[in-house]
């Protein structure tokens, strides 16, 4: 069932007259004028879905005996990770780019099970799937598996789906769809599970260990026939591998838990015990969507002070802003007990189980529009 109205609707000429400069909210309902306008751009019935499937998901998390919180979006420190850029928010802070490292603390702190549904803001993010203000909801168990954190992503796609009618099959359109046709995904549980050397293999025919250099992840890649473009780190090279060659085919026949990621791509989440080339993390697609990414959370504050100078300096050769670390997460990451947590992008979410195109249909207002 799809919740959004085409662009190209016809407005009436008395449609067509100038809004008033004040309308009624009487009753609860906007301006007739103003109502079609908001129809003809995104769909009444798409700003509904959302604010059902928000509904949906505070109530299944109440249910599960979360706490949800409220941490600040404006911080000192909004991470280092490679790829991600802050929008300054004044002198010396900046916006989330995610409510991560707070909430860390607030599990330190004794709060075991939180949730958050909260806007973030990434510079330069701009596409059919990211907005640079965008909805996420984020959440942490501690003494909790990362494959007790995969259920409730399944669990949530299922809440989210009968909140607007789309269980058991939601539609993919065909901008997301495989050769460009619009398909349907099945999303009952058990959602498909795979490593990420498993999906390589599979469809690459390689399989990386996480301790190659840069020039010999270049040989595999180029030998399997992959095109590597001007990509030269050695992360650069494995998503320009993994976005041109694997990621196209998961989350296809039903959504698809990705697995076990290379050490050199840990970010925030942990090694595994038995292999400590590989870090406790997952990502979740379906339907043509990147929909979560998942950790094992680090817990080891030397460990992750390293990360983050590593993560600085490589920021620094690159010519982007480095920000300031911060000393109370890695203060708290001491204090913190064993925790699983995951970032759900919630209009991803609202994409999927209504069909929409692109992530302006489930947005009242996108940014190029405030």
């Amino acid at each position: 069932m799809r919740f959004w109205y085409s662009h190209r609707r016809a407005l009436s000429p008395s449609a067509c007259s100038p809004l008033p400069s004040v309308f009624s909210t009487a009753g609860g309902h906007l301006d007739e004028r103003v109502s079609l306008v908001l129809n003809f751009d995104r769909g009444r019935k798409g700003i509904e879905a959302r604010a059902a499937i928000r509904r949906a998901v505070r109530l299944w998390f109440e249910g599960q005996g979360f706490l949800e919180v409220e941490t600040p979006a404006r911080v000192f420190s909004p991470g280092q990770e490679v790829h991600l850029e802050a929008i300054p928010a004044d002198g010396t802070r900046y916006l989330i780019t995610s409510p991560e490292y707070h909430m860390k603390r607030l599990v330190a702190a004794g709060l075991p099970r939180i949730v958050q549904i909260c806007r973030c803001w990434r510079g330069g993010e701009r596409g059919n799937h990211h907005e640079p203000e965008f909805t996420m909801i984020e959440w942490y168990r501690a003494g909790a598996s990362l494959d007790e954190i995969a259920r409730d992503c399944e669990a949530l796609i299922e809440v989210a789906a009968r909140a607007v009618g789309g269980w058991p099959v939601v539609e993919v359109p065909a901008s997301r769809g495989r050769e460009g046709r619009p398909e349907h995904l099945a999303v009952q549980t058990p959602f498909e599970r795979v490593t990420v050397r498993e999906a390589l293999f599979r469809l690459v025919g390689i399989a990386p260990r996480g301790d190659e250099s840069v020039d010999e992840l270049r040989v595999l890649a180029t030998r399997a026939g992959c095109n590597l473009g001007t990509a030269a780190t050695w992360d650069d090279i494995f998503f320009q591998i993994f976005l041109d060659r694997v990621e196209p085919h998961l989350g296809r026949d039903r959504p698809t838990l990705v697995f076990d990621w290379p050490l050199p791509l840990a970010a925030l989440a942990r090694r595994k015990p038995d292999d400590p080339l590989t870090v406790e993390r997952f990502e979740l697609y379906a339907g043509g969507l990147e929909l979560a990414n998942a950790f094992g959370e680090l817990g080891d504050p030397v460990e992750q002070r390293a990360r983050f100078v590593e993560e600085a300096e490589r920021r620094r050769q690159q010519g982007r802003a480095v920000y300031p670390i911060d000393e109370k997460l890695l203060a708290a990451l001491a204090e913190m007990p064993p925790t699983c947590g995951v970032a759900m992008g919630f209009d991803r979410l609202v994409m999927l189980v209504t069909g929409a195109d692109n992530i302006r249909d489930v947005m009242a207002f996108a940014d190029d529009e405030v």
